[in-house]
């Protein structure tokens, strides 16, 4: 079993690794989806399936729930006022376009996530990024 402490202490500890779009190695580079499938390898071992190229529009691109898809055949859904530390979050920049950023819940009003231009940080879940939460889920098997 994996508890929501090993979660959250995993993405913290990539605080500082560069932004790279498609990279996942922790202190080298990632962006948010590379942190995500990092803390997957960490805890969990292999990643459940390829992950296939992309480029920064791939969203906008495609027009689906891709990223939710993904998360969906892995991971366990959760209603957006129901998360805790230790759950991934899902945010779209606006309504009508799929979610294409990722975080981390390390705290209930903070979560960790790589973004373009910066290194992997902490950022409080403010009202701004509240508003933005499209999906929530929770990693397999975790416990208190």
């Amino acid at each position: 079993m994996i508890t929501r402490q090993a979660i959250v202490s995993e993405a913290l500890s990539w605080r500082g690794t560069a932004y790279r779009h498609q990279a996942s190695l922790k202190g080298v580079g990632c962006d948010c989806l590379g942190l995500v499938r990092g803390v997957w390898r960490a805890l969990y071992g292999a990643e459940p399936e390829a992950m296939p190229a992309y480029t920064p529009d791939w969203a906008e691109a495609r027009g689906a729930e891709t990223l939710a898809l993904a998360a969906g055949r892995h991971m366990a859904p959760v209603a957006p006022d129901a998360a805790e530390p230790g759950d991934l979050l899902l945010f779209r920049w606006r309504a009508g376009v799929p979610a294409k950023h990722c975080g981390i819940l390390v705290a209930p009003d903070r979560f960790v996530h790589a973004h373009e231009g910066a290194a992997v940080c902490g950022a409080a879940l403010s009202p701004w990024w509240r508003r933005r939460i499209a999906h929530v889920f929770s990693f397999p098997g975790v416990t208190g």
